[in-house]
């Protein structure tokens, strides 16, 4: 009888059990801990993963030593190598980077190695490499701002790299400490602090990002991986003020779907979106994509953003919704802020529910929708003006009142992220 998949896999990648918590690896002695890492809650292993292959699976993401702070080394450019930073009026995001970078290298024989702040540079990777032909990889988007008080400050980094290690557990990427690496990312924004940009409508876009670097074929675990964040100056997303956009919702395009990765940040959610987008703007002059989910044509994502509404309910309520947190969507940082903030304010119901076509469809007929907004890193917020369903185009009188929740959002965001109101979602830059 010929083996399954699931065995052949097993009996390629396993190694014998052993009574030992140690484990042998290349000739290495290696001992892993049970106890889950500072802010992050056990793997949770489904059905297909049995015995040897969970075995593997967990040396490889397990909680073992974890790369340290007080490890870092950092070698400096020279000052004839340093760039000229670009004025903030002439920024385009992702264009421009710093002069340092931050890298961590990882192994299954070695572990982590030590942190390294260098010289921003190009990456060396073998044609095998995992990431090169499986998309074994995951990255993050979040800034840091210079207040009015001169000081630079992240905006909750805490949920970001929470969110980095679920990705990392679903990817079989190493798992690190999350508070080291905060650490390490702080002084590579300490060395960088001249790129923050000294304006309260730009900021600095940091991109943490996690690799398989493994140069071999086959569907498997990596072992060997690298973890390091660029950095780059981005300048307004709207520089003459909020601008509404308009959104193509096409039910035939599924962005992510229950059981899939839609809610991890990995590239492989991004890269089939873009000739989605490409139709959008060629076929109806739309700047976004509106991501439905099933037969209800449920509102999930716009863009790369989370989407909310505020409307009047059926109810006669006044109320914000959001598709909640179902695994088909990201886990916005910008959204559960959003929410964080709406619910201190108490001025109206905040509900996180699934929400389709025809409910907004039935609202807006009857006058009870107020505002469409996008979220995200980039933006903050993104008032929706038009969204173009089965050839009809609806409009969305986000600005007819001039958008005043959406407006309240983003100025209660900036406010804090530029330190004009103190909060502890902020973590300065010593």
């Amino acid at each position: 009888m010929a083996a399954s998949a699931e065995e052949n896999f097993i009996e390629q990648d396993a190694k014998p059990e052993s009574d030992s918590e140690d484990t042998v690896e290349n000739g290495v002695e290696m001992e892993f801990s049970e106890e889950p890492m500072r802010g992050l809650k056990p793997f949770q292993y489904g059905p297909l993963f049995s015995g040897l292959l969970k075995q593997r699976i967990q040396r490889c993401i397990s909680s073992g030593p974890s790369f340290k702070f007080d490890d870092l080394q950092v070698q400096l450019c020279s000052e004839t190598e340093r760039k000229a930073k670009p004025a903030p009026d002439k920024l385009v995001f992702g264009h421009e980077f710093t002069d340092h970078m931050l890298e961590i290298e990882w192994t299954l024989a070695n572990g982590w190695g030590a942190p390294s702040i260098c010289p921003f540079h190009n990456i060396s990777l073998h044609p095998a490499a995992k990431v090169l032909h499986y998309a074994v990889e995951l990255f993050e988007g979040l800034k840091a701002y210079r207040g009015v008080d001169n000081t630079v400050r992240l905006f909750r980094p805490d949920q970001n790299i929470q969110r980095m290690l679920t990705s990392a557990e679903r990817a079989t990427l190493p798992l690190f400490d999350s508070e080291e690496f905060l650490k390490c990312l702080k002084k590579l924004i300490s060395v960088e602090k001249d790129w923050v940009p000294d304006t309260t409508t730009s900021s600095l876009y940091i991109r943490p990002t996690m690799i398989g670097t493994e140069g071999s074929l086959g569907v498997s675990v990596p072992n060997r991986s690298l973890l390091y964040v660029i950095m780059g100056p981005v300048g307004a997303y709207f520089p003459t003020g909020l601008k509404p956009v308009s959104l193509m919702a096409e039910p035939k395009y599924t962005r992510a779907f229950e059981g899939g990765c839609g809610n991890y940040k990995m590239g492989s959610n991004y890269a089939p979106t873009i000739n989605v987008q490409v139709e959008a703007l060629e076929k109806y002059g739309c700047q976004q994509v509106l991501w439905l989910y099933g037969p209800d044509h449920l509102l999930t994502e716009v863009g790369t953003m989370n989407i909310f509404m505020y409307w009047i309910n059926t109810q006669g309520e006044k109320e914000l919704i959001t598709h909640p947190l179902s695994g088909i969507i990201l886990p916005g940082v910008t959204r559960r802020s959003l929410i964080d903030l709406a619910k201190k304010r108490g001025e109206f119901k905040v509900t996180e529910r699934p929400f389709g076509m025809a409910e907004v469809i039935k609202g807006l007929q009857e006058g009870r929708v107020k505002e469409i907004f996008g979220s995200g890193t980039a933006c903050v917020v993104c008032p929706v003006k038009e969204i173009v369903y089965k050839g009809e185009r609806l409009q969305i009188p986000t600005m007819e009142e001039g958008a005043p929740i959406t407006m309240m959002f983003y100025k209660e965001l900036a406010d804090i992220q530029y330190g004009r109101t103190p909060s502890d979602w902020v973590v300065p830059i010593d």
